[in-house]
């Protein structure tokens, strides 16, 4: 850990700057020149995690692969980045105080006054000494959440004082992401509301070593040299983050061009090495020069919140990079959409995706989309929740269950084709506990799963409480549906499919977690390469 430097992102004037973005597209940038990199998000609010939050309050809740509920920044960095995270690379304020409260009830303080500091600081840095120890990585990223300023950031920012206080200005680096808005009457950008941040940071004991300011267009040298002086910072060190035209993954190349990763490693007094960008600038080339493009409807109850299905978007994107495709989203709010309208809604799709969810809110929606996608050949792709619901519909539509149902929208439903597996086992009391992380499917061969992932055995992140009901298995069967993953020990159904579909799916696990822009994940891939055929004929 002795080697280890800690670089802390914090931002300010604003939320929803891009804080997680910068930090990972830095981790890349930084393993693009040789270096190891762990990244951490130090999320502010009371919540253990955000597994209990909607997703309009926080976006989606990305899981890990051992199994943690954590904010939706862990997905860009497991994007952008070599690295894999688990629990430790996810800390909030509430699993801060749970701790150090559990602790003075068994007495760890010796009838000491429990307080912020030093109690709840030291646990906060306790936390970032762990991950940096457990990983041993050339750089420990953190991003504080939240905005400076904020009451609930105060404990985060004032343990990061305390670490560069103790290991000095060649170990611990501060990045402040900030806003430098363009008032649109006057067409002018404006460097006050930085200033302002700064002086926040600065009130709490902190000097910024970089700033990384978002604009609309990039900074001009003089309005850098304003902020240089006016915030104490070296004008080299002012970068300029001006908005993204095509992809999210033009920033790294963006950040490379301000020098970012070359100002950091100077600033830590560290060797710059050769950088290797050659896999991001393909990526990049690849989005610049795509031969099709292909419209994806995706048929969700948060659609009108683009964070809530983030990875979902990402992922598709990734499918577009493998196919020379340029993926556009049609979002279908499915408590809009039901068998009088749903063609007029969808006739102008390639591909149509059901993501993951819970309650019974649009379900009928939803099952319509289904129906339509399977009986109009259109590509389709169910995922979680969406494959419950293409079992519901098959179940319904083709082997003649007229009241199928999940016991999640009906407990009654006289076919429960979806239900908890203590109901198919019938016990007594419910677990109410969640299958979440990494589990294994066996793929049999000669099936469409087994053609994209071109392997027997494969891992998939989960988060889901709801399972196929196995005493159907023999009657889907029949009706032609064929079950082609299986957990090892044949217990679990993790994939459905079609045979005589162009390409049909569903699959009740999350795959949108472990896809990257450097390695699209096969089923992504197979979707986007069957839209483009459907496209094409259409």
């Amino acid at each position: 850990m002795s080697k280890t430097k800690f670089i802390f992102v914090t931002g300010g004037v604003c939320s929803s700057l891009g804080k997680g973005v910068s930090a990972a597209a830095l981790g890349c940038l930084l393993e693009s020149r040789g270096y190891t990199v762990s990244l951490q998000k130090m999320d502010p609010y009371i919540n253990i995690d955000p597994g209990t939050m909607s997703p309009y309050q926080h976006g989606e809740v990305y899981v890990t692969e051992d199994g943690a509920e954590t904010d939706l920044d862990l997905g860009y960095y497991e994007r952008f980045t070599k690295s894999k995270f688990t629990r430790k690379n996810s800390v909030s304020t509430g699993q801060i105080y749970n701790t150090v409260i559990q602790r003075e009830r068994k007495g760890d303080y010796l009838g000491r006054t429990v307080q912020v500091v030093p109690h709840i600081t030291n646990e906060i840095r306790n936390r970032i000494y762990t991950l940096a120890r457990e990983n041993a990585t050339d750089f420990v990223i953190v991003e504080i959440g939240g905005t400076v300023g904020d009451i609930e950031s105060i404990p985060f920012l004032e343990a990061i004082r305390q670490m560069r206080y103790e290991h000095g200005s060649t170990h611990v680096l501060f990045i402040h992401v900030t806003l430098v808005p363009t008032i649109t009457v006057a067409g002018e950008a404006k460097t006050k509301p930085t200033q302002h941040s700064v002086k926040e940071l600065l009130a709490l004991g902190i000097q910024p070593d970089i700033l990384i300011c978002r604009v609309n267009q990039p900074m001009p040298k003089e309005m850098k040299s304003k902020i240089s002086s006016f915030c104490n910072v070296k004008e080299e060190n002012v970068i300029s983050a001006s908005d993204i035209s095509t992809s999210i993954y033009e920033i790294p190349k963006m950040y490379k061009e301000e020098k970012l990763d070359q100002v950091v490693l100077k600033t830590l007094g560290m060797e710059l090495g050769k950088s290797n960008f050659t896999e991001w600038e393909k990526i990049i080339k690849s989005l610049e020069s795509a031969k099709h493009t292909v419209k994806v409807a995706v048929v969700g109850k948060y659609i009108s919140l683009h964070d809530a299905y983030r990875s979902v978007y990402e992922s598709l994107s990734h499918g577009g990079i493998a196919n020379e495709a340029n993926v556009e989203f049609i979002k279908v709010d499915p408590e809009k959409l039901d068998k009088t309208n749903v063609k007029d809604v969808l006739k102008f799709a390639d591909g149509i995706l059901v993501p993951g969810g819970f309650g019974d809110r649009g379900i009928e929606g939803k099952i319509a989309a289904i129906q339509y996608a399977r009986t109009k050949g259109v590509p389709f792709f169910g995922i979680c929740l969406g494959m419950q619901c293409a079992v519901i519909e098959y179940a319904r539509n083709v082997v003649g269950l007229k009241e199928a149902n999940s016991t999640e929208f009906r407990p009654d439903s006289p076919d429960p084709v979806i239900s908890l597996i203590e109901e198919q086992m019938e016990i007594d009391q419910m677990g109410g506990t969640m299958r979440l992380g990494s589990y294994p499917c066996k793929i049999k061969k000669n099936t469409l799963a087994f053609a994209e992932y071109k392997q027997e055995l494969i891992y998939e992140r989960h988060r889901h409480r709801f399972e196929f009901t196995n005493r159907y298995k023999a009657r889907f069967e029949e009706k032609g549906l064929v079950f082609s993953g299986i957990s090892p020990d044949e217990n679990l159904i993790e994939i459905v499919e079609i045979p005589e579909h162009p390409w049909f799916i569903g699959v009740q696990f999350h795959p949108e977690f472990t896809g990257k822009p450097t390695k699209p994940h096969p089923l992504f891939a197979g979707f986007i390469r069957a839209a483009v055929k459907f496209s094409r004929k259409a």
